[in-house]
């Protein structure tokens, strides 16, 4: 049997940055991840799958030491945000030089990231990882968890960590319940050529019953998109033809970036918020889509999922430190209590936002009008809103 302090059970970005925050810590690390070491081509084509990093989690792949490698692969710096209603005078935008800053995020494909950390984590000497792994049994007794793989590998643990997706496994089997609910709505997902250059602009439109992004990639003509529509609506837009598609979205989109046309495949997903009840348990701690998911109406999930990592790191380098017991569920709970409290507020903002800005009641429009007129006008609103968006506001002390 092998015997580690920390078991990972996936290695997706946010298992992985907890692997690579406990390098050098003193602590054995275990990573397991079902799919094969993933493979980035930088000569292929634009993946449809990104998320907007916001300063606090570029913060922590900088202490990670994987933001280089990251920029050397392919990101996108934005610095601006533009977000308006349709067919009204509702309209807030952002502008990085006005709040002396040099961006306000950077916008990344998923399959950068992950290379990243998984070519970081590769070479930490305290990590081992193991892939293709799956998780076949686990026992958790009282000073250790017993894992065994599908292969019949028997391993040991003091801490175990979820982080294999929002379907986690290893959740299940901790009998950890779910509070989930259905948005109704479909994002499309899909990476766009524009006739105008995007200038680095993130740009955002409420429209009848949907909400459209445009995030800015590093060609300056492409755009990722994430529509989201009724799960009718997604799939009717999914499959219709390449060039009514176009149409379509160029007019959902107010013509903003002149005609647009799709470059790639279209792929839809339900969009379902979900928060465990617990985010640690006896020898478990829970971190990124095992612990909660939310809207991608902002880019915030995995953000969110970084700031745990970048948690749950800080918590068990602190107690192993301190001599005390990394898997015990009372010394969990400081962070538990830290990473629920900002995923409560995020989830309850994000239904909030979307509340308010779905349908075309003419009470409601005029009430989100106002709000994103007052947003943008009124002074010291827009600096709170920016902290708020990058993420500067909860930040783990060894990251500040």
């Amino acid at each position: 049997m092998q015997t580690f302090d920390v078991v990972i059970a996936g290695g997706g970005m946010v298992g992985l940055a907890v692997a690579c925050g406990l390098q050098g810590s003193g602590l054995r690390v275990a990573v397991l991840e079902k799919a094969a070491e993933p493979q980035f081509d930088p000569a292929a084509a634009a993946s449809i799958r990104v998320s907007a990093i916001n300063a606090a989690s570029e913060r922590l792949l900088q202490k990670l030491d994987v933001w280089s490698s990251i920029l050397a692969l392919r990101a996108s710096a934005y610095h601006g945000m533009e977000v308006w209603d349709q067919d009204s005078f509702g309209s807030v935008s952002f502008d990085d030089e006005q709040q002396g800053l040099s961006h306000l995020g950077y916008i990344v494909e998923n399959e950068v990231i992950h290379s990243a950390l998984w070519q970081r984590a590769s070479q930490c000497k305290d990590v081992t990882l193991f892939a293709p792994a799956r998780l076949q049994q686990v026992a958790f007794g009282d000073n250790e968890a017993f894992i065994t793989l599908e292969d019949g590998t028997m391993m040991s643990a003091r801490l175990m960590i979820a982080a294999d997706g929002a379907g986690s496994w290893l959740r299940e089997k901790a009998d950890i319940p779910l509070t989930f609910w259905d948005y109704e709505h479909h994002a499309l997902v899909a990476n766009v050529r524009t006739d105008m250059p995007h200038d680095a602009i993130a740009r955002q439109v409420f429209h009848g019953e949907g909400i459209l992004a445009f995030l800015p990639m590093q060609d300056p003509h492409l755009c990722s998109i994430v529509w989201s529509l009724a799960p009718q609506e997604a799939a009717r837009m999914q499959s219709m033809p390449a060039a009514l598609f176009n149409q379509q979205l160029s007019v959902a989109f107010d013509m903003r970036l002149g005609l647009c046309s799709v470059e790639s495949e279209r792929k839809t997903f339900p969009l379902t918020a979900r928060y465990a009840r617990n985010f640690a348990a006896h020898r478990l701690a829970l971190v990124g889509d095992a612990a909660h998911t939310i809207h991608p109406l902002a880019g915030q999930g995995v953000n969110l999922g970084f700031m745990d990592a970048a948690e749950l790191i800080g918590e068990i380098r602190r107690l192993h430190q301190a001599g005390r017991d990394i898997g015990e569920h009372l010394s969990l709970r400081r962070y538990e209590r830290s990473r629920k409290h900002s995923a409560a507020l995020m989830l309850a903002g994000m239904q909030g936002f979307r509340e308010l800005f779905a349908g075309t009641h003419p009470a409601k429009k005029l009430l989100r009008d106002v709000g994103l007129k007052l947003a943008d006008t009124l002074p010291g609103v827009k600096p709170r809103l920016l902290k708020q968006a990058m993420g500067l506001n909860d930040l783990p002390e060894w990251i500040r």
